[in-house]
């Protein structure tokens, strides 16, 4: 379990660089890696056996058995929709601008809070 933790700290790690950069394609794909290897150190500690070979999210978290947080499985579904994006050039560039506008809304939206 600790071995998967210590993973995903570092991947967070790696997001917050990529924030800071302003590489929001990077920072959602270790937002994923890092969700994922978070569900895969519960797998290892409530079933005792190592994970299935899978980054589709919502499949692990059903494997652990335990009830997700409401809207979780939503949110990893569309983790891992940005995982699978991430892999294939096509998409980069759109979802860059599309993350970038994202980011940016975000932001103003905090600021008026």
């Amino acid at each position: 379990m600790k071995y998967w933790l210590d993973i995903a700290d570092y991947d967070l790690g790696t997001a917050r660089a990529m924030f800071s950069s302003k590489r929001y394609l990077y920072v959602v794909f270790m937002c994923q890696q890092a969700t994922e290897k978070i569900i895969k150190a519960l797998y290892v500690n409530n079933l005792k056996e190592e994970p299935p070979r899978s980054h589709n999210l919502a499949f692990l978290f059903k494997k652990i058995k335990i009830r997700p947080p409401d809207g979780a499985l939503n949110f990893f579904n569309i983790l891992s929709a940005h995982y699978i994006q991430n892999r294939y050039p096509d998409y980069k560039n759109r979802l860059s601008s599309l993350l970038t506008i994202y980011i940016s809304h975000q932001r103003n939206e905090t600021l008026l809070i």
